[in-house]
């Protein structure tokens, strides 16, 4: 396992911040949905000499030489891909998921074409299509959002959308959707706009390579991913298509958009992707969805309303302006007390995005310490105490010590130095 004794001993401050930070992590409650914790394995991958190695290109046919064994953890992160979510082609070099979102765009698009996909504000995220986003810039959009009365996508209402525009490509998927999304509904969609269609999947990967989330791949001609969030791995991404489309994704990710890939992360979602084809992992996302499941139902019980009512995956955005707060002043209150989670706008929110309505809240990271639906409830009124109070320093503290008691049953990385 990893001493960190040469960074202790060559940089105090960075050393000073990893702790701190490993002491936030260990003290506190995560509830931000794209967030988690890897395991020892992953992290252990993520700090190896492949960081060393340049390798533009792709196995076999690199810019470089010496890329023997970074061609084979490569190899293996792509077949694991392939074979994990049943897709005929994988490339794992995205940095991140908005590196894979761009790839797609850089290949299918030109200047101009038309996107369509969710807007920010009813969830979706902003690489598809915000007008402060390259995505938003660069095409002209066509966003669809929730019905406002179900909070659920309205697919007869995209339909119509899309029939209208024709846009080139659809983007499928949400960063603040707690409801299944129906990916063969939107085929035929596409199909009905002569559109490409993309599911970008970065929230619930892990969910869907599990079986617990319908998968996109039979219906999508391009998946992307982040591989961090429920799928549990490195902060990266991915990109899953059919195989008439692997020469313009490969291309575009390099040497479209990117230059040498980050050797010791692909193989830290190699070692990601091992752990998600097990029993074991399988088990760990039905957890995650029944603590989201039962987190909500306990703050819905203690006068909070949820945004669509419930929730089918990991996540799930709680109104707090049905308490008389903002999703700004919740989520300090809440840090306050030890609890992480990250101001949301809602559908069709009145209030900007950095002031909001709403807080998102997520279970994967809770869940990856073991905690169960005994939890739910303790951290679901732990929420609700604090919000209750949320500028009473008083009331924040004692939840917070709270917090650290119950974090304290549940340890994270025990034997790390």
């Amino acid at each position: 396992m990893l001493s960190y004794a040469s960074l202790k001993a060559t940089d105090p401050e960075i050393y000073a911040a990893v702790t701190d930070e490993r002491r936030r992590q260990e003290r506190g409650l995560e509830l931000i949905a794209s967030e988690n914790f890897v395991s020892k394995a992953v992290l252990e991958a993520v700090g190896t000499v492949l960081t060393n190695k340049y390798a533009e290109g792709y196995p076999g046919r690199r810019y470089y030489g010496g890329c023997e064994f970074v061609d084979v953890a490569e190899r293996l992160a792509r077949d694991r891909a392939k074979a994990l979510f049943g897709a005929e082609h994988a490339n794992v070099q995205p940095h991140s998921g908005t590196s894979a979102n761009m790839a797609v765009y850089f290949g299918f698009l030109q200047p101009g074409d038309k996107l369509m996909g969710m807007d920010l504000s009813c969830g979706g995220h902003l690489t598809h299509g915000h007008h402060l986003s390259y995505s938003g810039r660069d095409f002209e959009v066509i966003s669809y959002g929730v019905d406002r009365e179900t909070e659920v996508i309205d697919y007869a209402e995209v339909e119509r959308l899309a029939c209208e525009a024709r846009p080139k490509i659809i983007v499928c998927g949400a960063s603040a959707y707690s409801r299944t999304i129906d990916f063969e509904r939107f085929r035929q969609i596409a199909d009905a706009a002569g559109a490409l269609l993309m599911a970008d999947i970065a929230h619930i990967a892990g969910l869907v390579a599990a079986g617990i989330h319908p998968s996109p791949v039979p219906h999508c001609d391009i998946v992307t991913t982040t591989t961090h969030k429920t799928l549990r791995g490195p902060r990266s991404g991915l990109v899953l298509c059919k195989k008439a489309h692997a020469k313009v994704v490969n291309r575009a990710v390099f040497p479209g958009i990117q230059g040498g890939p980050l050797m010791h992360i692909i193989a830290a979602k190699a070692v990601a992707l091992k752990e998600a084809s097990t029993e074991e992992f399988r088990d760990y996302q039905r957890r995650i969805v029944v603590n989201a499941k039962r987190l909500a139902e306990r703050l819905r019980e203690r006068g909070f309303r949820i945004v669509s009512g419930g929730t089918d995956n990991h996540v799930f955005l709680l109104d707090v302006a049905s308490a008389d707060l903002t999703g700004k002043v919740a989520e300090k209150a809440l840090e306050d007390a030890g609890i992480t989670v990250n101001k949301n706008t809602i559908p069709y929110d009145p209030q900007p995005p950095m002031v909001a309505s709403g807080i998102r809240i997520g279970t994967p990271a809770l869940t990856t310490r073991d905690m169960g639906e005994p939890e739910m409830d303790e951290i679901g009124d732990l929420i609700a105490e604090a919000l209750a109070a949320p500028e009473d320093e008083a009331v924040l503290a004692g939840v917070r010590q709270k917090v650290e008691k119950l974090c304290e049953r549940f340890p994270l990385y025990q034997d790390l130095p």
